[in-house]
């Protein structure tokens, strides 16, 4: 089975944390949510392939491609009717507002689905990192993300990376939505303040994605907020699905 590995979710008992990575990120970069959650929840961190675990196995190049195939073993992993809240940053907002729609078929009970650092699924990245010359590539996918991780910085760690990046910014910058419609889940849309690759307008844009409530909320930071802000996100997210 591939993606999560956990037992299934009671309906009485806490909801699942279902978390999709960005670009070039393992199910480990969540793995302090666990303890920052407090029993919040039980959260679950998606491993796609080509990293981890799943290291062998050949990245996806398109966002549609990976959440379909990926969705029975997400949905049969959490248990049918489980309480879930998705989230996701970057890559991984548009992957899980894809697998949102496709869990929801198969029996979860999606209840939240709370992107970050996106655009709306309908807006494509006008600057492109896809198909540059590996200097160039880094260099613009640095600029994107606001940091440079260090493991690029070595010869047999970038090796093992490069590829993964490439697959995941292809997948990213070519996504086209499956569909048109929204889906009937609250969204919750969350962004660093000082983000400079999506802009608040841009984040709002989230609001045409669904028929349910939509919030906006920004935090403190870049487009990479997140690592330095884990649990400020999971304390929205605990406020945003306590609203119902």
């Amino acid at each position: 089975m591939t993606g999560p590995r956990n037992p299934g979710t009671r309906p009485d008992g806490p909801a699942a944390l279902l978390c999709v990575p960005f670009a070039g990120a393992g199910a480990s970069f969540f793995h302090p949510w666990r303890a920052w959650s407090a029993g919040r929840w039980r959260v679950v961190p998606f491993e796609l392939p080509g990293r981890e675990r799943r290291m062998l196995e050949t990245p996806y190049r398109k966002v549609a491609e990976a959440a379909g195939a990926e969705a029975g073993g997400i949905a049969a992993a959490l248990g049918e009717g489980a309480r879930t809240v998705l989230f996701g940053h970057s890559l991984g907002a548009v992957l899980a507002f894809e697998l949102t729609r496709l869990l929801s078929a198969r029996g979860i009970r999606v209840e939240l689905l709370v992107v970050s650092g996106s655009p709306g699924p309908w807006t494509q990245r006008e600057r492109r990192a896809t198909g540059l010359p590996d200097e160039e590539f880094l260099a613009r996918v640095e600029e994107f993300a606001g940091f440079r991780h260090e493991a690029l910085d070595h010869p047999e760690m970038r090796e093992l990376i490069l590829p993964v990046l490439r697959a995941d910014c292809e997948m990213h910058e070519n996504y086209v939505p499956d569909s048109g419609a929204p889906v009937p889940v609250p969204i919750c849309s969350l962004r660093g303040g000082s983000d400079g690759l999506v802009t608040a307008d841009e984040a709002r844009q989230w609001r045409d994605a669904t028929t349910a409530a939509f919030r906006y909320r920004e935090l403190p930071g870049d487009h990479m907020y997140l690592v330095d802000r884990g649990r400020e996100v999971l304390d929205v997210i605990a406020a945003e699905s306590a609203r119902g």
